[in-house]
């Protein structure tokens, strides 16, 4: 049975203004998604399944397909949002269909394996985009932008096994190998914070920026990424990325996490992604991890356990 497997990701640098061209340093993580599809004997059926790092069925559907068209022959009942998951796995496969629908000659089984929580927030969905199109051979770009949208960048991870640099240009997105490996990432750690974060606010005041505030801001975030890639020292990687902090703080008009949620935390924090949800970025060592367990933040990962 064909098998397909995508990492998930970390976005250190760029959140927010990767959508306008600055350059963002994206890890893929060591926790990815697994897709194993087998052909079925009915005709014309496709039926999905998808378990989690439990080993739990959080989701199950069964597809009649009539030329391109997928409808849901059942439908999850026992929660709306269930319900919206079948609705967008739909209009992926529609879009899929599309861009190969000789691939669809056959019915399908297939199973997804989250590797994590899928609460975590490290690519659930790019990762499910990814597989897909690893399986019919489509443009995974082409179909992200047909489904959920974004900049592209956790597709980029995805598909690799190093960090990497991501940047959209006139001619379409460019991820490059970056040489990210800090003598220092014993002195890094990731802590999800159990929440999640509305971010159309931030965003509509990202995009309230005027043109020469955001091509700057852009400039910016570009050569910092670029610096942070290349900083020798623990103080120096902690001084760039206050730097980008606050440069992000000031776009969004949110305040920096650390003030918001930790003022009296020793070491350095920064935000990842969408701010004020999933997980954080933190330096120092194992004391610094108790500063977080003991205010009932469980899940922390130390960097080389999460990042390849």
């Amino acid at each position: 049975m064909p098998n397909f497997r995508s990492n998930g990701k970390i976005l250190l640098t760029g959140e927010y203004a990767v959508l306008d061209g600055a350059k963002a340093l994206a890890l893929p993580t060591r926790l990815g998604q697994e897709l194993e599809v087998s052909e079925l004997d009915e005709k014309n059926i496709l039926f999905w399944k998808s378990t989690g790092f439990d080993g739990e069925t959080w989701f199950s559907s069964r597809f009649q397909i009539n030329n391109g068209s997928f409808q849901m022959v059942t439908t999850p009942a026992d929660s709306p949002e269930k319900k919206e998951i079948a609705k967008q796995l739909q209009k992926i496969l529609q879009s899929a269909y599309r861009q190969n629908p000789a691939k669809f000659d056959s019915s399908f089984s297939i199973e997804t394996r989250l590797e994590f929580n899928r609460k975590w927030g490290l690519g659930s969905s790019s990762t499910l985009i990814n597989n897909i199109s690893q399986w019919l051979d489509i443009d995974p770009f082409s179909l992200l932008k047909e489904s959920f949208g974004g900049s592209g960048y956790d597709i980029a991870a995805a598909r690799n096994d190093h960090p990497i640099t991501f940047q959209i240009t006139k001619n379409g997105p460019v991820s490059l190998a970056a040489d990210f490996n800090p003598d220092f990432k014993d002195s890094l750690f990731f802590v999800y914070l159990n929440r999640k974060q509305n971010s159309r606010e931030a965003i509509a005041h990202y995009r309230n920026q005027n043109l020469e505030h955001l091509h700057k801001l852009v400039e910016k975030i570009s050569g910092l990424t670029e610096s942070i890639i290349s900083s020798e020292s623990l103080q120096e990687f902690e001084l760039l990325v206050q730097a980008h902090e606050t440069l992000i703080s000031k776009a969004i008009a949110l305040p920096k996490i650390k003030q918001q949620l930790f003022p009296d935390y020793p070491g350095c924090i920064k935000s990842l992604g969408g701010w004020g949800g999933d997980f954080i970025l933190a330096t120092g060592q194992e004391e610094e991890q108790q500063y977080f367990r003991k205010k009932g933040y469980e899940t922390i990962f130390d960097y080389s356990d999460l990042i390849l």
